[in-house]
């Protein structure tokens, strides 16, 4: 994750969805009562760091992408180490690369890793060794292909899926001030392609698009050239989800109104009815605590992490300086810096920026419904349903809710995860990987779900 990461700008707030107007008819439907998860049937004993996502073979083995560690493990079925399959030691042929990467389900047990830094994709054959290396389908998407948080990437029927990302150049206003312009802000979209390209072609097409998260951006510099950032973020904007099932539909989770829009392999397209939700008004007084609630989490988690602040503006720094904005992560959209200055082939200095500072939209310019999911919720099973962690709005047991929606579009099932769990994969017969902290360590739990 980039240190200005849209999670973290966010605090991990923002969410996908909104519903206007909400018919009657959907607060009469009931959803499914509400089960556990089953008990847990494994637990790796390796010290992890972040894991952003897992591969599961079919003979039970694991691919474990450790992007803190910056390395890519193979466990046996009871969550032992079998190999290291990359990771970050010089000496090593089988280099992790610089920044995170991801894992794609491949063909077979074969899995692709893809490499940002290097704009390629390790081929592991079933045994864990990288067989051979391809070049990413496009360098502009490289980041994409590796941002396993935004949706991450799929394989089906000789194509990869995800989510495009658009070039956005930023340049560098006349010098003003101390010296040097202030950049000149793009404007940020508030929707994004999921695009489809053929690996053996290359040729790329628009599966649909789908609503993000958008923040605005301000720059401004003063009379001793220091860069002042100021970030407005909108802690519930109206946005959608997107996934890939293991039958090769591509699922569109419009939150809006909670129906999901599918395109087969095919391209033939249709909609599935809206999904039961129980709806809660927000009032006036509801939006002004929301926002006063994310301000004293964003408080607490500055006090938690001074450095934090220091380590977005050299973010901003690095990237005006002629970097590739991310870093080591996936921010909502590539902009690429470009400074004026130094003479015709002098050096590019990157500019002193100051902690950016965080503001959040006025309470007015919040839904008026509670929406039903947060953003980068939704997750595809390997039995063809698609899991969507719900925001509860009423009482509910400690943990997360999820919606199990099935290929039709309806809510087939609610499972409850354990506190403290993400999921963060699937293998077929309702297998559930999590990631568990554990003392500022992770580790990884399997467990099903019970018929």
């Amino acid at each position: 994750m980039t240190p200005f990461s849209p999670r973290i700008l966010a605090t991990g707030l923002a969410v996908s969805g909104l519903a206007f107007g909400v018919p009657r008819t959907l607060h009469a439907q009931e959803r499914p009562a509400i089960r556990q998860l089953g008990p847990v049937q494994a637990t790796t004993t390796e010290s992890l760091g972040q894991v952003a996502n897992v591969r599961a073979l079919s003979d039970g083995r694991l691919l474990i992408n450790d992007v803190a560690s910056r390395r890519v493990l193979l466990v046996d079925s009871a969550m032992k180490v079998l190999s290291v399959v990359a990771d970050s030691t010089p000496s090593t042929a089988n280099a992790y690369g610089p920044r995170t990467g991801s894992l794609i389900a491949y063909r077979g047990d074969s899995t692709l890793f893809v490499d940002a830094a290097s704009l390629s994709m390790l081929v592991i054959d079933p045994a864990g060794k990288i067989a051979r290396v391809m070049s990413v389908p496009r360098s502009q998407d490289a980041m994409m292909l590796a941002a396993g948080g935004l949706g991450g990437a799929y394989y089906h029927d000789g194509h990869l899926i995800y989510r495009g990302m658009p070039q956005m150049q930023m340049r560098m206003g006349p010098p003003s001030g101390g010296g040097g312009g202030v950049p000149q802000l793009p404007q940020q979209p508030d929707t994004m392609a999921i695009v489809r390209v053929n690996l053996q072609s290359r040729q790329l097409d628009t599966v649909g698009f789908v609503k993000i998260p958008k923040t605005n951006t301000n720059m401004s510099r003063s009379d001793d050239g220091m860069i002042s950032v100021s970030i407005e973020v909108n802690p519930l904007p109206v946005v959608d989800e997107w996934a890939v099932t293991s039958k090769g539909d591509v699922a569109l989770i419009r939150g809006r109104d909670y129906h999901v829009d599918w395109m087969n392999p095919a391209k033939q397209w249709r909609s599935s009815p809206k999904i039961p939700f129980d709806w809660k008004r927000l009032t006036d007084d509801d939006k002004v605590k929301l926002i006063d609630s994310v301000k004293a989490i964003r408080d607490r988690q500055a006090a938690a992490n001074p450095g934090q602040g220091q380590q977005m503006a050299q973010a901003f720094s690095s990237a005006m300086g002629g970097g590739a904005a991310g870093g080591g992560g996936a921010p909502q959209v590539v902009m690429r810096f470009e400074m004026r200055g130094g003479g015709a082939g002098g050096p590019t200095q990157s500019p002193q920026v100051a902690p950016p500072q965080i503001n959040y939209v006025s309470p007015s310019d919040l839904p008026d419904y509670q929406p039903p999911f947060f953003a980068t919720s939704a997750r595809p099973d390997a039995d063809g349903n698609i899991w969507v962690r719900t925001i509860p709005t009423k009482p509910q047991p400690a943990g997360s809710v999820y919606d199990v929606i099935n290929d039709k579009g309806e809510a087939v099932d609610r499972v409850l995860v354990p506190e403290n769990r993400t999921i963060i994969g699937f293998a077929p017969g309702g297998v559930v990987f999590m990631a568990v902290r554990d003392s500022g360590a992770f580790r990884i739990e399997r467990a099903r779900v019970v018929k």
